[in-house]
């Protein structure tokens, strides 16, 4: 009978070590599965009702993409030796002044491989110069336009009369040509991200400009899977966007409008295919944000294209503010040799002087922009 007691003690002993055994084991399998879901929830898209309180927060967003007047491209723009912060505060200074409160700007990221702590120094410096003039920033990761070839240094001269002559492109040829590339342009973002996540100067990330474009089409997939993984990977503050730009790209296009937090595009069109592009992407219900317009020959004008932004609460980020050595006044296959003024810029809004180009258009931005 002893022995039977004693049996019947250890068999109870046993299975209530067991028990809380497996207790601790449910609670730690619950925490995990806290922990793995939380990491979803960072690694999603914004709810809709995140990103349009993001809308409601911000004044209508009207402004251009800036590149100073003195840079040919973004290295240029970016590295030390050209990094020209007294045109940055004077062509600023002019946006501020005709009513304009947002710059769309590219980065690049040789100029951060090159010097990572200047670089970020030099970002700084910028977003301080912004803010002075009351301008919000939009910063650009990668690019797909112009020329695929680049080194750090020296940038080339433009080319008399040729739009974008020196313009390049993030990461371009190196994509394909460099097998270690990958893990540079990872730890890049990561970088950038970490180090601006929580900046209110920063209102939005475009991580991608104009995937596709140079003929690249599909091949630009991967890079923009993982760009939108890395981002969302540090989960900023900020909204994550790629615009889409070529309907042609559906492959590209069904990825880029189910990844962005808010919904981003570019039409160099007239009013009334800007109308029909707004009309196709109001059913995502997100804020929205024209990236890219106002081509004059294409007959994308101020006149007829930013107050329909402004009736639609959309955006009105044109191309170009100050005319310069990236001569995007020049249209894209219109080059003229001699490098005269062209008749009908295509691009820019002032001259390097700071005068308009056409005081009409001037007039309407301020008339348009003076109450918000």
């Amino acid at each position: 009978m002893k022995t039977m007691k004693i049996y019947k003690l250890v068999i109870l002993n046993f299975m209530v070590i067991s028990f809380l055994v497996s207790c601790k084991q449910e609670k730690k399998d619950t925490k995990t599965q806290i922990q793995i879901s939380k990491k979803i929830e960072i690694e999603k898209r914004w709810s809709q009702e995140k990103a349009n309180q993001w809308g409601k927060n911000l004044p209508w967003l009207r402004g251009a993409n800036f590149n100073p007047s003195t840079s040919i491209n973004q290295l240029e723009f970016w590295q030390e030796e050209t990094f020209d912060s007294e045109t940055i505060e004077r062509e600023l200074g002019w946006a501020e002044d005709i009513g304009l409160n947002a710059m769309r700007v590219y980065l690049h990221h040789v100029a951060w491989e090159v010097d990572k702590s200047g670089f970020k120094n030099r970002i700084k410096t910028y977003l301080s110069i912004a803010n002075k003039h009351n301008i919000s920033t939009i910063f650009v990761f990668f690019d797909d336009c112009w020329n695929s070839k680049y080194l750090p240094g020296k940038q080339p001269d433009p080319k008399p009369g040729v739009h974008n002559s020196g313009w390049i492109q993030d990461p371009g040829d190196l994509l394909f040509t460099t097998d270690n590339l990958l893990p540079v342009l990872k730890e890049y973002i990561t970088d950038i991200l970490v180090t601006f996540k929580n900046d209110k100067r920063i209102i939005l990330w475009d991580l991608y400009n104009e995937p596709g474009n140079s003929g690249r089409q599909n091949k630009s997939l991967p890079l923009l899977k993982n760009v939108f993984k890395w981002a969302r990977s540090v989960n900023p503050d900020q909204p994550l966007t790629v615009g889409v730009w070529n309907t042609e790209l559906e492959e590209l296009n069904k990825f880029q409008l189910a990844n962005s937090d808010i919904i981003t595009y570019h039409n160099y069109n007239d009013e009334k295919d800007h109308e029909k592009a707004i009309d196709s992407l109001k059913m995502y219900n997100r804020p929205m944000v024209c990236t890219e317009y106002m081509a004059r020959r294409n007959n994308s004008l101020f006149s007829n294209i930013m107050p329909l932004l402004k009736q639609n609460n959309i955006g009105a980020i044109n191309w170009g503010l100050v005319a310069g050595k990236s001569n995007t006044k020049y249209a894209w296959d219109e080059p003229i040799s001699d490098g005269s003024d062209p008749e009908l810029w295509f691009h820019e809004i002032l001259r390097r002087d700071g005068t308009p180009y056409k005081q009409e258009e001037v007039n309407l931005i301020k008339e348009l922009t003076k109450e918000q």
